[in-house]
């Protein structure tokens, strides 16, 4: 990356995010969120968007950012809540779903793990004037959980299960997380992507082949392949 972590551009959302909080906002960037979120990933789209059921009533003006993960939480004996974490899972894998849940929920941030592709950010995100966020590194559930404040609802939980259940958290810096990609559709994965394959090669140069590549799929040492 361009910058030292030192030298990283930070900022903090007030949620839900309004016209023009997002603008300017590059890749890279590290973020915090401050209000209420909900949880959002497979179980959930389908009991939408494939089943019919509504909305929770009043969503879309409470909230505006989907989290894929799934919660480690639990109702406690007096029917309260308790969180111990949140793990955030690849988005990827809802793709086919993600243009018509942010055409009803009217979705600005979506936050998940691993982001998803180019094409989606530019297809989908882009003309819903939205951004992605990604989770920094593995092993983050414990942190993003001390940023959870409160349980405000469970949608479906009995039905779903915890993990696929739409769980509404009240935040309080919340993250830290990175903009993966911004309104522009722009990838920082891909960015860096390219810039590490354009010298991949040079980490080999000098080195000598290696003296048995392949044996072991293949009991003929003349079949070695790197």
């Amino acid at each position: 990356m361009a910058n030292s972590q030192a030298q990283r551009k930070t900022v903090r959302l007030k949620l839900p995010v309004r016209k023009g909080d997002l603008d300017g906002l590059e890749i890279g960037t590290v973020v915090y969120l401050d209000g209420v979120i909900y949880t959002g990933r497979e179980g959930v789209y389908k009991k939408v968007l494939e089943e019919g059921a509504e909305l929770p009533e009043g969503l879309a003006e409470l909230s505006n950012v989907n989290f894929h993960c799934s919660p480690a939480a639990a109702v406690e004996p007096d029917g309260s809540y308790s969180v111990g974490g949140v793990t955030a899972t690849a988005s990827f894998r809802f793709s086919k779903w993600m243009a018509e849940w942010l055409r009803i929920s009217n979705a600005k941030i979506i936050i998940g793990k691993g982001g998803m592709s180019v094409e989606d950010y530019r297809d989908m995100l882009v003309p819903a004037g939205a951004i992605y966020l990604t989770t920094v590194g593995y092993g983050t559930g414990a942190l993003l959980g001390r940023g959870i404040k409160a349980v405000k609802a469970a949608h479906w939980l009995e039905e779903l299960g915890n993990a696929q259940a739409m769980w509404i958290f009240e935040v309080e810096n919340f993250g830290p997380f990175l903009v993966e990609s911004d309104l522009e559709g722009n990838s920082l994965f891909e960015q860096q992507g390219r810039l590490i394959n354009a010298n991949l090669e040079k980490l080999y140069d000098g080195l000598k082949a290696p003296a048995l590549s392949r044996y072991g799929e293949t009991d003929d040492r003349k079949d070695e392949l790197i």
